[in-house]
């Protein structure tokens, strides 16, 4: 680990420190899980968009998906 210096507004500290003592983890640990949900959830935002851009730039084809649907298998209800 390395250690880092932040810089927050005394309101966001107060409310990090809550969290952190109803999490019962200290305020290192909450800041790190709180980092890594953020960089998570950016991540799936850009794969979702880049998706979506590829789906903008190659409409799905009528037959193609056609084709998939009769070599699927679904679920019986």
């Amino acid at each position: 680990m390395e250690t880092i210096q932040v810089v927050l507004d005394s309101e966001l500290l107060r409310a990090t420190d809550g969290a952190a003592r109803r999490a019962r983890v200290n305020r290192s640990a909450l800041v790190r899980r709180a980092l890594r949900e953020h960089l998570k959830r950016h991540q799936m935002q850009e794969l979702e968009s880049r998706d979506r851009r590829g789906y903008q730039q190659h409409p799905e084809d009528a037959a193609e998906v056609a084709d998939w649907e009769r070599v699927a298998s679904w679920p019986k209800p």
